[in-house]
Order: structure tokens, then C-alpha cells, then sequence
């Protein structure tokens, strides 16, 4: 009886996990079957041109994306969703993606059309008197531009003044000291050498003299 019992329970059990296994599956079909995939080109509808960057979002849902410089764009989305087209410059359109097509996949050629702009009104004076028109091309002060400015940050003489006037960095402080510390380790216990004693120096200093180095020269 133990036997039979369980062999019962046991076909039960794998009765549920067909019917859970079925259900799961035909869900998953349910559930593919509704989804499409749209390859698409977006173009005027006046020159036929492919549009760039168009946003191309589902109405409702935070899922969307862009054309590309040709106008073509793909989108995973449901049937029935709608479609949204938004461009600067051209009329926001709509899509339905119909709930009866076949297949996972469809085609289309979206046309915008361009949208009018109003300008804002513009004033146009006449042209000032000779003298004021003098006296602006005298007085005035235009900036200068990119360009100018470039030039002038790149002078030599410019460069030279600031190199003299602009304090040294913690860098070249640091090399400095440690320098100057390299130098008195050097000679750490005795007197450093003083280039007045130095016969080489002397030498050197006679024959200048002797050239006539140090004559006055006459303008």
C-alpha cells in the first residue's frame, strides 16, 4: 500500500511540473509573439533627405532612440504601442504599431514635414550722423579677439618680463635647495674653492688683459 502511495504521489508531481512547464512556455511564446522589431528610415517630406538625430521614443514608457545621421533607426518595442517622432525644426509625428501584424519584424519609411518659425520683430535704424559715426570710429574699444590674444600671450618679451617676475613654483624651490645642499655636502670640511685663487683664472685674466680685452673702445 506504501508503494502504491507513493507512486501516486510521485505521477502527481510530475503531472504539475508538465502543467507548470507547458504554462511557463506558452506565456514565453505569448509574450515573444507580441514583441517586433522596427527597422525604419525617417526623411522630409518635401526633399526625400534622411534626418539626423530624431528622437524616437514609445508614448508612454521611458524607452526610446535616436536616427542616425542617415535617418535610420531600430526600435524593440510591442504591438500597439505608439510611436513618437520629435526634431528640431520639423512637426512632431505618431505611430501606431498595428496589434494584427505578423511576424516579429517590420519596415517603414516615416515623412516629417518642416515646421514654420516666427522670428521676433526687428527694429532697423537709420545710420547715425557723419560727425557721431567719427567719433565712434575714434572712441571706440573692440576687444580682442581669440586670435590677438594668443599672439600677445606668446610674445618672447612678454614671456622673458613674466619668467622674472613670476615667484618659483615648489618644484623648482625644491630642486634649488637640494642643489645647494649637494654642494656644501660636497665640500662638507673644508673651504670651498674661490675662483680669485685660482691659477687658471689668472692666466686667463693676463692674456685678456694683454689682448687688450679691456681697453675703452671708441664709438
Amino acid at each position: 500500500m506504501k508503494y502504491f502511495s507513493c507512486v501516486r504521489l510521485y505521477i502527481k508531481l510530475l503531472i504539475c511540473m508538465v502543467f507548470f512547464t507547458t504554462a511557463q512556455s506558452l506565456k514565453a511564446q505569448v509574450v515573444y509573439d507580441k514583441l517586433i522589431q522596427i527597422n525604419g528610415v525617417i526623411m522630409s517630406s518635401d526633399s526625400l533627405f534622411g534626418i539626423p538625430d530624431v528622437t524616437v521614443s514609445v508614448k508612454g514608457q521611458d524607452k526610446g532612440t535616436y536616427s542616425s545621421p542617415l535617418g535610420v533607426f531600430t526600435l524593440v518595442c510591442f504591438k500597439g504601442d505608439t510611436l513618437q517622432f520629435r526634431a528640431l525644426g520639423f512637426k512632431q509625428e505618431q505611430y501606431i504599431i498595428p496589434d494584427t501584424i505578423k511576424g516579429n519584424t517590420i519596415s517603414m519609411v516615416k515623412l516629417m514635414s518642416q515646421d514654420t518659425f516666427y522670428l521676433n520683430e526687428t527694429i532697423i535704424y537709420a545710420l547715425p550722423s557723419r560727425d557721431k559715426f567719427d567719433f565712434a570710429f575714434q572712441n571706440l574699444h573692440i576687444d580682442d579677439d581669440r586670435i590677438e590674444i594668443a599672439r600677445q600671450n606668446s610674445n618672447i618679451a612678454m614671456l622673458r618680463m613674466m619668467s622674472g617676475l613670476i615667484p618659483k613654483a615648489g618644484g623648482e624651490n625644491q630642486q634649488y635647495v637640494q642643489q645647494s645642499a649637494a654642494y656644501r655636502a660636497a665640500y662638507e670640511g673644508m673651504r670651498p674653492p674661490m675662483n680669485i685663487f685660482s691659477p687658471i683664472k689668472w692666466v686667463q685674466f693676463l692674456e685678456a688683459w694683454k689682448r687688450g680685452d679691456f681697453r675703452k673702445k671708441n664709438p
